[in-house]
């Protein structure tokens, strides 16, 4: 076999599983390294696996660690408004799905950006000499080796899918249809979607909503029918002593419920949020449910079916005839009026980051006090077992949202 006919001689099947574990290890790279070990901190990664990702983004994608984390520290920051560098809300989805990686490249020239949310990424002579500074000689080594390996038309073959791997799943369908369509585990403030609930063509990453609610987690999985297989890489690196996990998503713990709301319950409640109003939505609707269902007005009916989907949407996003369709079924229902307007306290507590650990508790406590004294069975209830939440063991402020969240050292 010459040389110019590449190294290896590989039929068309055989160049498709090498273009697949090629992408993959970049997937790899970008989910472990830059995503949960460069921009979220959620884990420490040995020098070895570190440079070898950096090394390996450099030939396979030219990106720059900084950039690439402080885009995605901003998105985090500002997203869904006019700042988000790349939401599908504000720029459209198709905009993001097939132009995804131009906004990527603006972005990355805004030295403000840079500067705010690009700290603690390397700085090294590595990467100011060469990955930094040679982005394009990352991705043109890769064609030679790729040609030299495979063959001419071969190896372009397999570089080109290299070339569109990342801008199109990274920068188009995560960043895109991550925000756009699936289905939701939590009612995170933004848009994000879990595209599906098996995370192994984008390395883990399809489990958007998961992250956007616990963004400083290790961990993307987060019902027992989910599967990261980013975690599992992880996990196995951990075991040879490769990484060490610094946080993941909490899992709620429960105690004898305490008389009063006290300081560990506050941390317990911020902590593990989201459980806290998956389970208030389910009592909300049941309330829902039991008030609206055979409502003889025909247009009642229809418009008590038109506000439940609008009633645990964000404000922000409803239109005036939504809210004026919703204010008009609450009036007619005491009781779904005092859980909505409770629901929405809740929320409002710990969104409340300006607010002292003090403050906070006095408006759990009164908030509990007053859920005893509605009158309403189910909230009663509900306000015990809040009472019940306990405290993880250990906790840390994370940098996506300024709250308390576990931390495993």
């Amino acid at each position: 076999m010459t040389w110019f006919s590449g190294l290896f001689s590989l039929g068309g099947w055989q160049l498709i599983i090498v273009a697949l574990v090629f992408t993959h290890i970049t997937i790899v790279g970008v989910t472990v390294y830059l995503h949960r070990h460069q921009a979220h901190r959620a884990l420490e990664l040995h020098v070895i696996p570190s440079h070898f990702f950096r090394f390996w983004l450099w030939l396979t994608t030219g990106m720059v660690t900084k950039e690439w984390a402080a885009i995605h520290r901003k998105h985090h920051a500002k997203c869904e408004t006019i700042e988000d560098p790349h939401s599908p809300q504000i720029h459209g989805i198709h905009k993001i799905l097939w132009g995804g990686v131009a906004l990527y490249v603006k972005e990355s020239r805004v030295k403000a950006t840079m500067e705010r949310y690009g700290h603690g990424t390397p700085d090294d002579w590595v990467e100011r000499n060469i990955y930094s500074a040679h982005g394009k000689l990352g991705v043109t080594l890769m064609a030679l080796v790729d040609i030299a390996l495979f063959g001419p038309l071969p190896g372009m073959a397999v570089w080109g899918v290299q070339m569109v791997w990342i801008p199109f799943w990274a920068a188009g369908v995560i960043n895109g249809w991550g925000h756009w369509f699936g289905y939701r585990s939590f009612r995170t403030q933004d848009a994000s979607v879990n595209m599906f609930p098996w995370g192994i063509i984008i390395g883990g990453e399809e489990l958007h909503n998961n992250h956007h609610a616990y963004g400083t987690s290790a961990k993307l999985s987060n019902k027992w029918y989910e599967f990261d297989i980013g975690w599992m890489y992880i996990r196995l690196m951990e075991m040879v002593g490769w990484a060490r996990v610094k946080k993941i998503a909490p899992k709620p713990k429960f105690i004898t419920a305490k008389s009063v709301c006290d300081m560990d319950t506050l941390h317990a409640v911020i902590a593990n949020r989201y459980d806290v109003m998956a389970r208030y939505d389910k009592l909300l609707k049941q309330a829902w449910r039991e008030e609206t269902t055979g409502l003889p007005d025909k247009v009642q009916a229809a418009e008590a079916r038109a506000a439940r989907r609008v009633a645990f949407a964000d404000a922000s996003r409803l239109a005036t005839a939504d809210i004026a369709g919703l204010d008009r079924v609450l009036g007619r229902s005491q009781q779904l009026a005092t859980l909505f307007n409770m629901r929405r306290e809740l929320i409002t507590l710990w969104g409340r980051s300006s607010l002292t650990d003090e403050q906070l508790l006095q408006g759990l406590q009164g908030w509990n006090a007053r859920a005893e004294r509605s009158g309403i069975a189910a909230l009663e209830r509900f306000s015990t077992r809040l009472r019940r939440y306990a405290c993880p063991p250990s906790l840390a402020i994370s940098p996506d949202t300024g709250r308390l969240q576990p931390k495993r050292m």
